[in-house]
């Protein structure tokens, strides 16, 4: 599966600790041929692919004031997220919010909404 075959998501940028989760498709079907109905999109518990993370959590800065000699560092800090692009995530729902993005449903949670991540080293190779 290529996830990322366009780069219609290169201009985004995801903010802080947030993980931008394309939902992954529900079987309608089971294996025997019933069909399902449509009540997954309504569960709390979601799975989907992450597209894109955001640079973490933001580390404060220190107040140095009675050092006036040294130049100002404004580049803010991160502790990174530990979830990485194309991991199937499985995460809550209700900590997240669901947008439309050029027509195709998405979710923007936090990394505290993340419960687990199936990670494949060779998805993008």
């Amino acid at each position: 599966m290529e996830l990322t075959a366009d780069k219609k998501f290169d201009k985004l940028i995801v903010v802080g600790d947030r993980v931008l989760i394309k939902p992954k498709k529900s079987q309608d079907r089971t294996n025997s041929g019933l069909y399902l109905p449509g009540v997954q999109e309504k569960e709390q518990v979601q799975t989907g692919y992450i597209m894109k993370a955001g640079p973490g959590y933001p580390i404060p800065m220190p107040m140095e004031e009675d050092e006036s000699w040294k130049e100002k560092d404004e580049n803010v800090k991160y502790v990174p997220l530990q979830v990485c692009e194309g991991d199937l995530a499985i995460f809550l729902q209700k900590g997240g919010f669901e947008i439309m993005y050029q027509n195709e449903k998405y979710f923007i949670v936090p990394q505290s909404s993340i419960l687990m991540v199936e990670r494949e080293d060779d998805l993008f190779e």
